[in-house]
């Protein structure tokens, strides 16, 4: 049976949640010296990254202003993190 382990997210306001993940999970997307909690933030970015870029350009419907303005806010986070355009990482670009 696999153990679990807990990271922790503190918001801005103060709220906390814990994430459970399978213990080594993390472990397997870890490159050398990088640490277990900046690949869970890593997935944390990919994953607000790409929900954010299929809403506002493959949804159906149009897309609120404010949510495009977060979605570039989302776009540029993402290549300061990794270097590399969203679009360019996901293979297109708009």
């Amino acid at each position: 049976m696999v153990d679990t382990e807990t990271y922790t997210i503190e918001a801005p306001n103060g709220d906390v949640e814990e994430i459970e993940l399978p213990e080594g999970l993390a472990d397997v997307f870890t490159e050398q010296g990088e640490s277990t909690t900046a690949v869970v933030g890593d997935l944390l970015i990919q994953s607000f990254a790409q929900q954010a870029h299929a809403v506002v350009h493959h949804g159906q419907g149009e897309t609120p202003a404010d949510l495009e303005e977060l979605n570039e806010k989302m776009e540029e986070l993402f290549e300061e993190r990794f270097g590399v355009a969203l679009d360019e990482a996901m293979g297109h670009s708009h």
